[in-house]
């Protein structure tokens, strides 16, 4: 019976796990263990909570999903080539670790061997959006090829799951498939009704669980479906904002497919033995994303950066084995021992993805080594040219202070962000901007400061610790103009002049008068001229 207890035991033990600095998620699996050992068992309930988690997780992937960031080769490359590796490797480790004498692996066949080493070929998603997340690196270049590489991995489970179910199309699908084009544009419409609130909501719900129903009904499996309604919704103006409704409703009902996982068993010694080997076997893992990464043309840090994003496991390959053994091809205690495999890996991700800019740092001169001599168009040598101002960050601020810089003052400036779709988007508006990333130890290696043209660096990033960084960075390679920098709370203005920053505005206590002035200035233009 899935009750209050439950959640109760949930939340205590997620929370416990975030303030550790883990993800929430391992206090779930850690859940289903305690509640295992008290004797309780899933039911019906929430195996359909758990379905409805992973339906409309692939309904929201598919609402992110840029088949453009998809065809570059070193995501798609490095995807296919990646899994393949691991797939074979993993698998050969643990059957010479049955040989050896493992108790829990000797009786391992080949083919369930292959099956778990398909599961530990995944990343997390959760894991690596998070990190990404709250470093405000999500739209960096290893933030969006990483993304990018999970996003691959996810569709490879979703084509597992479609035909784990052995199920053959039938005559239904021949009049739902073609219908995809129109349906797209019915949906769209109906999204455009929807509006911001509570009925976006619930429109996202009925597409997501009703369309998974109607993919079924064809013969095609649901969560394929999910996933495909999801892409079509993907470039509608509305798909964000649909996709940050759904996230958090999305994780809540995934909170069952965690219970579930955990009330398969307890773990015994020799699977905590094998989840501890298959911890040690990350290094593999992630030495064989940089390696990958760098032959395709990605630089050192970026390659780094992006292996250390993805050295996980993924609670996709927990799916994929929870498919494996509801078909009787994988035992129950292999999951059990996959759950604490992903637990032990987020614990020993976390710290590592915490330090990484400063391993980076540390280890440069040697991963250098291990860059391919042509650069990705994206990260080539950077000339900010004759400009007289930076402006790191071209959100809503960094925009209004290059228009006003530029129009008002006259400056030669030039705009500087990480996101290669803000990029564009401010060169089709006409606006001088360069991509790289204030945190990128190279970036400031390159950029010549000491000609003396540059006279203001203005920061303006969304996360308070990118701007320390880039005003530390400024000051270790010699600048000795004027920096500039954006604050939300008073602790980070002191933490920015600490740093060497100059001037800080913030943003909360300053937005109020800029907002009467600019208000004021208007009614004095109002006012007719005394006589």
């Amino acid at each position: 019976m899935f009750d209050a207890a439950w959640i109760g035991i949930a939340f205590l033990l997620g929370m416990g796990a975030r303030l550790v600095g883990l993800p929430p998620l391992v206090g779930y699996l850690a859940t289903g263990f305690v509640l295992f050992g008290l004797g309780m068992d899933a039911g019906g309930t929430l195996d359909h909570i758990a379905q409805i988690g992973i339906t409309l997780l692939l309904f929201t992937i598919g609402l992110k999903l840029q088949l453009g960031t998809l065809l570059r080769p070193q995501v798609w490359a490095v995807t296919s080539i990646h899994m393949a590796l691991i797939s074979l490797l993993l698998p050969a480790i643990l059957l010479g670790a049955g040989a050896a004498g493992l108790a829990f692996a000797a009786e391992l066949q080949p083919t369930t061997a292959l099956l778990l080493g398909f599961a530990l070929s995944f990343s997390s998603t959760v894991f690596a959006v998070k990190v990404l997340e709250d470093k405000g690196e999500l739209s960096s270049i290893y933030g969006s090829t990483a993304i990018g590489i999970l996003i691959m991995q996810d569709i490879a489970a979703v084509i597992f799951l479609a035909a784990s179910t052995g199920k053959i199309p039938n005559a239904w699908a021949l009049l739902l498939l073609p219908g995809l084009v129109p349906l797209r544009w019915l949906l769209q419409r109906i999204m455009d009704r929807a509006g911001h609130g509570e009925l976006l909501i619930l429109f996202g719900l009925a597409v997501a669980l009703g369309g998974a129903q109607l993919f079924d009904l064809a013969g095609i499996k649901g969560d394929l479906g999910a996933l495909i309604l999801g892409v079509l919704l993907a470039s509608h103006r509305s798909a964000g904002e649909l996709f940050k409704a759904l996230v958090g409703l999305k994780d809540v009902f995934l909170v069952g497919f965690f219970l579930s996982i955990g009330l398969k068993g307890t773990p015994g010694m020799d699977a905590l033995l094998v989840a501890v080997l298959l911890v040690v076997l990350l290094p593999l893992k992630s030495a064989l994303y940089f390696w990958l990464l760098a032959k395709w043309r990605m630089r050192a840090r970026t390659a780094f950066l992006a292996s250390l994003n993805l050295s996980n496991y993924s609670e996709f390959g927990l799916i994929v084995a929870a498919i494996g053994a509801a078909n009787g091809w994988l035992a129950d205690q292999w999951l059990t021992t996959l759950a604490i495999a992903l637990a032990l890996s987020f614990v020993a991700a976390s710290p590592l993805n915490t330090l990484a800019h400063h391993m980076y740092m540390r280890s440069r001169r040697w991963l250098v080594r291990f860059q391919h001599p042509q650069r990705l168009s994206e990260e080539e040598e950077i000339d900010p040219g004759d400009a007289t101002v930076l402006i790191f960050g071209m959100g809503r601020v960094g925009t209004g202070a290059h228009d006003a810089l530029s129009e008002q003052v006259g400056e030669k400036v030039v705009g500087i962000d990480h996101s290669p779709e803000i990029v564009a988007r401010q060169r089709a508006a006409g606006r001088n901007v360069i991509q790289a990333s204030a945190t990128d130890p190279d970036f400031w290696a390159r950029l010549k400061l000491d000609h003396g043209t540059i006279r203001l660096v203005m920061l303006a990033l969304p996360q308070n610790q990118e701007n320390v960084v880039g005003a530390r960075q400024l000051k270790n390679f010699g600048y000795s103009g004027r920096i500039a920098a954006i604050a939300k709370y008073e602790d980070d203005s002191e933490r920015l002049r600490a740093a060497g920053v100059d001037s800080v505005f913030n943003l909360y206590a300053e937005a109020g008068s800029g907002f009467a002035e600019d208000a004021y200035r208007g009614v004095q233009a109002a006012r007719p001229e005394s006589a």
